[in-house]
């Protein structure tokens, strides 16, 4: 496990050089314009780290889209380009075994076989070994969280065996989770609950997905 300094320094350092920026280029933050679930958002005009509850929650309906959609191409321009985007299969983070992918790398998602390692599977421990493709499938889009019936920004809505430890490792990071009950828009779901929670950090004034968590019921 990777100590907590060499956890948060990198991100510390990121906010203080975004307070120097701030003050050298004052004034040119982008400005973020309307609020639609299902819009896109301007390539150019992306959410500052201000935007409120409205548009962050927007963001992500519109990287979900690009999701469902499988525009992997459009979800990589949302990707921090410094971290990029830390993929974890259930609510417990661990940097150590969660896959991290470069903007460039999930653009390529589309056409990628190979078989990553993106975890341990809770309870067994076994390695969750999957194309991007087959992850998604399972734990990213394995319902349609679109249609989620409640969605929490800076809250988790509902938690279940597993750690919660996001403040841990994104203590800076803003994040929405959308959750579905058992059943909840997907006939095959089962009596269990799930979520997904798309998380957030600055980058150059604006916001830029930086992980992607995955928690369901488990019996």
């Amino acid at each position: 496990m990777v100590s907590d300094m060499k956890k948060t320094f990198p991100r510390i350092l990121l906010v203080l050089f975004g307070i120097i920026a701030g003050i050298v280029v004052s004034g040119a933050v982008y400005a973020f314009t309307g609020f639609s679930i299902f819009g896109k958002f301007d390539d150019d005009v992306r959410p500052t780290a201000k935007t409120d509850n409205a548009g962050l929650t927007a963001l992500a309906y519109d990287i979900l889209t690009y999701i469902k959609e499988g525009d992997y191409a459009a979800l990589s321009r949302e990707a921090h380009p410094e971290f990029g985007v830390v993929f974890s299969p259930c609510a417990t983070i661990a940097l150590s075994t969660n896959r991290c992918f470069r903007a460039d790398q999930i653009a390529s998602f589309g056409g990628d076989t190979t078989l990553y390692v993106w975890g341990v599977r809770s309870g067994s421990g076994e390695p969750i070994e999957m194309t991007p493709a087959d992850y998604f499938a399972r734990y990213v889009f394995d319902r349609d969280y679109t249609s989620a019936a409640i969605v929490g920004v800076n809250q988790v809505i509902r938690s279940g065996n597993a750690l919660e430890n996001f403040a841990e490792f994104f203590p800076y990071a803003k994040f929405v989770d959308f959750y579905m009950s058992g059943g909840e828009g997907d006939a095959s779901a089962g009596p269990g609950w799930s979520s997904i929670r798309l998380g957030f950090e600055e980058y150059d004034g604006a916001l830029r997905l930086t992980v992607i968590i995955h928690s369901e019921w488990t019996e």
